[in-house]
């Protein structure tokens, strides 16, 4: 995925868990979805993560390019 989108994605959507199904971590979507993002703390970690190219997809890939 571009990091752009990626980015945008996690700023907007990534309390919801948007970021975490598209990166094939349903999991952890429902928890994010139900929470609000782990009430804002994993949200902020997500954003981070996403923004440093450090956020992974569920086989281990990097999900930004």
């Amino acid at each position: 995925m571009n990091k752009v989108a990626a980015i945008l994605i996690t700023l907007f959507l990534g309390e919801f868990g948007v970021h975490r199904f598209l990166a094939g971590k349903i999991g952890t979507g429902i928890i994010w979805l139900c929470t609000g993002g782990l009430f804002g703390i994993g949200w902020l970690v997500d954003f981070i993560m996403v923004c440093t190219g450090s956020f992974k997809t569920k086989k281990g890939k990097k999900w930004t390019k």
